[in-house]
């Protein structure tokens, strides 16, 4: 049998990303899917993008990924979202039409050269002396690769579960894989059980949308694909809408709670934090009135709308009176029901930071698996372990991304550093530098990247420099303009607040005022300037300050990534150490002292200890070597 390159299994977001890194490099890669048809489905969300998730497209995309331009190509609605706060905050979110999502993003693996997309089950990996082998599929076939990567999603031992009713398959009825998960605690991997949901899906001709608020797009020709030209005009934009619970709402779910899957007993699993339950909502924040609901069209080959906010495992009689209880719902008629679904993950703290797992060589997790919920933050992961797979393949050096170069980077390192007990969602606030991880700024810190591992084409590359040379030709030009403060500036500054008249501006000290705009100032300079470079110009301009303290604390941050721990260095050697932070860092084995230090349970008089001791090993090595 011939050996491949490289396997994945799963194809979801995490695993089209990984096989396709791994064939656009000339790796010949086969990616098992349970089914084809089901490829890249959006089981939750029709959506892609939102608060820090949106920049991890743009990143994917400066990665040289595919998740931003299927996502552009496929876009009903697109919305620049929290324009009015800082730069370091803002992201694009696109409401997805489903089907054509699905259809595009198959279309792209189905035609890929390198890529074979095969229908199987996997039951087993096959390791030996722990190193990956290959796989053992439900038919019993054995297929070999030099490197395996494993982005199950909700597949592996999955149950969906409405009330006490339980059936074990995973997302809409497809199959799932029961001894997988075991093959993996055999090799002697920890295992977790998670649980997420979904709401219901309505027939949207069945709803009175005057009760609610419309929720249109934006026209700001924002993309997630930096080689995105055109995207569609807000007129031909689909709308979503916002409703809200109800006081009957909420007293049918309190009624009613035991008969929750989640308050029955029926789920084992952690749900998700950041995305609960409507019943757990009620429960958590019973001081709350009302909690908001988005209506969502799901694709225009489909009559549904999508109830954002309203997941649910009650059972169906009880969903039926919940949802009725919504404005403009009395009428409304249930395609689908809501549900739970519990599955199996892998305890991150196993994982590397290139997402090899620590237990087998060559053997990648990548997704959901690592306990991760998000289309988003599967797409980046999936990316990362398909870089890093074929980095090791083909001899080069791994990419392990910062927390002050990505969002990707700080997902990363919180999985192998903190681990996660319940499904991880990437936020603004987990980022210590979210100023310098701007959605602007992602081709500026990662194409380089993408370029030198063969995903980003010398062509995009010529025209990315060309970008980032005429944004300093721009400022530049700016810093040397003078303008005469004739009555269209003057009356320009009065409106925003400038009553004084200097005679004459620098122009780039103009656009460092709150609220003037570089599109202006550049267009009273006579300088050419698209309203993409104008925009970016605003955030680096007058945030120049701010990001240059982000810039000096990132380095210091980066000396401690450059100490270097021994990888045999014997934490329970070391006396001063908390007992806590001795068994943590044994778990974890963190590779630098930057790493260690952000690990729960150290704390800074641990790493005072670690670099004594290592001082102290040093200084009786030279003297050894002395004598």
């Amino acid at each position: 049998m011939k050996t491949k390159d490289v396997i994945v299994v799963g194809g979801g977001h995490a695993g089209i990303e990984a096989a396709l890194a791994c064939a656009r490099r000339g790796l010949k890669t086969v990616l098992c899917s349970l089914d084809k048809n089901w490829m890249a489905s959006m089981p939750c969300n029709p959506s892609i993008g939102g608060p820090a998730k949106g920049v991890v497209v743009r990143e994917i995309d400066a990665l040289g990924g595919q998740m931003g331009k299927s996502a552009d190509a496929t876009a009903l609605q697109f919305k620049m979202l929290n324009t009015t706060k800082g730069p370091g905050v803002r992201s694009l979110r696109v409401q997805s039409d489903k089907i054509a999502y699905k259809k595009y993003m198959q279309d792209i693996c189905l035609h890929q050269p390198n890529l074979e997309v095969r229908e199987c089950v996997v039951e087993k990996v096959l390791a030996q002396d722990g190193k990956v082998r290959g796989i053992r599929t439900a038919d019993g076939e054995e297929m070999l690769c030099r490197a395996l990567i494993l982005t199950t999603g909700t597949y592996m031992s999955a149950k969906v579960m409405i009330s006490d009713h339980i059936t074990y398959e995973g997302p809409d009825h497809q199959k799932t894989t029961f001894s997988l998960s075991q093959s993996l605690r055999d090799l002697g991997f920890r295992t977790f059980r998670l649980k997420t949901g979904t709401p219901a899906r309505i027939k949207t001709d069945s709803i009175d949308f005057s009760k609610a608020s419309l929720e249109p797009g934006n026209d700001e020709c924002e993309a997630f694909s930096y080689e995105t030209e055109r995207v569609t005009p807000l007129k031909q934009q689909i709308p979503c809408y916002l409703i809200y619970t109800q006081p009957e709402t909420h007293e049918i779910i309190r009624a009613n709670l035991q008969r929750s899957s989640m308050y029955s007993g029926v789920v084992e699993g952690v749900g998700p934090r950041y995305c609960p339950s409507i019943e757990d909502k009620i429960v958590r924040f019973a001081d709350k009135e009302r909690h908001q609901l988005f209506l969502e069209p799901e694709s225009l080959s489909l009559d549904t709308t999508y109830v954002q906010g309203f997941s649910t495992s009650m059972p169906y009689d009880v969903q039926e009176r919940m949802l009725r209880s919504l404005p403009g719902f009395e009428n409304c008629v249930i395609e689908k029901y809501a549900y739970a679904i519990e599955y199996d993950a892998v305890d991150p703290l196993q994982l590397k930071p290139t997402l090899e797992t620590k237990l087998i060589e060559n053997l990648f997790t990548a997704g959901q698996i690592n306990g991760t919920s998000g289309y988003e933050e599967a797409a980046g992961q999936g990316l990362m372990a398909g870089i890093n797979a074929a980095n090791k393949l083909l001899g080069l050096r791994p990419l392990v991304l910062r927390r002050d170069e990505a969002y990707i980077g700080v997902m990363i390192d919180d999985l192998v550093t903190k681990g996660t007990r319940e499904p991880y969602r990437l936020l603004t606030s987990r980022a210590e530098y979210r100023l310098l991880l701007r959605h602007d700024n992602a081709d500026q810190r990662l194409t380089e990247y993408g370029h030198e591992f063969g995903l980003i084409s010398d062509e995009r590359y010529q025209k990315y420099r060309q970008k980032v040379e005429a944004l300093q030709k721009l400022k530049d030009q700016l810093a040397a303009c003078r303008l005469e403060a004739d009555e269209e500036l003057l009356n320009y500054l009065a409106e925003r607040g400038y009553q004084e008249n200097l005679g004459a501006y620098n122009a780039l000290e103009l656009v460092r005022r709150p609220h003037v705009e570089t599109a202006f100032v550049a267009e009273k300079c006579a300088l050419p300037i698209s309203e993409q470079m104008a925009r970016q110009l605003d955030i680096e301009i007058k945030f120049e300050g701010y990001i240059a303290k982000a810039r000096r604390e990132a380095v210091n941050l980066q000396k401690m990534e450059s100490q270097y721990l021994p990888a045999d260095l014997d934490y329970s050697a070391m006396d001063n150490l908390s007992l806590e932070a001795k068994q943590k860092l044994q778990e974890v084995r963190p590779l630098t002292m930057g790493q260690a230090s952000r690990i729960s349970g150290v704390n800074p008089a641990d790493i005072i200890t670690i670099s004594i001791y290592l001082r102290q090993m040093k200084d009786n090595r030279e003297h050894k070597t002395g004598e």
